[in-house]
């Protein structure tokens, strides 16, 4: 009664039945190898790599635009909501030019003068207007010029600053017809 090699080892309890199955099974095939690419495909498969390197590099440019924009803007509108002038009631409208297109908004007296001297400001904010403090505005035109409405310049303002026009020339043929600085459209 003899028996194999390998039952005797699994009765001395040498071996366990895992290590049998394991003897059991063939030995494992070597992997193939793959053909050594030639010069051609090599070329090929780094222009591929640098042209999608270059889409991707496109992508988060454009990407980075879009998200500086977006930070731009909630900046602008930040800003608007924190200096704004309230809104006031009344009748007295102030004209003015946006886009070939005339628009106003209700002020006070004193805004109108400050409007008219160049110390406040209209903007666009969230598809109305609103009325800023000229450094306000100042900040908004560093970020977006298209904002700013409306802002009388210093150039346009009354040389002594009070919203008075200077004396009319002694040659001027309409000196004698002069135009308020508040007409109303």
């Amino acid at each position: 009664m003899s028996s194999s090699l390998r039952e005797q080892l699994l009765k001395a309890g040498l071996v366990t039945e895992a290590d049998v199955r394991r003897a059991n099974q063939p030995p494992p095939r070597p992997p193939k190898r793959k053909p050594a690419p030639t010069p051609e495909a090599t070329r090929a498969a780094r222009e591929s790599q640098a042209a999608k390197t270059a889409r991707d590099q496109e992508l988060n440019r454009r990407q980075k635009e879009k998200a500086d924009r977006r930070a731009r803007i909630a900046e602008i509108e930040q800003w608007v909501e924190q200096h704004r002038l309230p809104p006031v009631e009344g009748e007295d409208f102030y004209s003015f030019v946006d886009h070939q297109r005339i628009a106003r908004i209700i002020v006070n007296p004193a805004m109108r003068a400050g409007l008219s001297r160049g110390e406040l400001a209209i903007v666009r904010h969230q598809r109305h207007y609103a009325v800023v403090p000229a450094a306000a505005a100042t900040r908004i035109r560093e970020r977006d010029a298209t904002r700013i409405v409306a802002q009388q310049s210093a150039a346009h303002a009354a040389p002594d600053g009070a919203g008075v026009p200077a004396p009319p020339d002694a040659e001027d043929p309409y000196k004698d017809f002069p135009v308020p600085d508040d007409l109303i459209w």
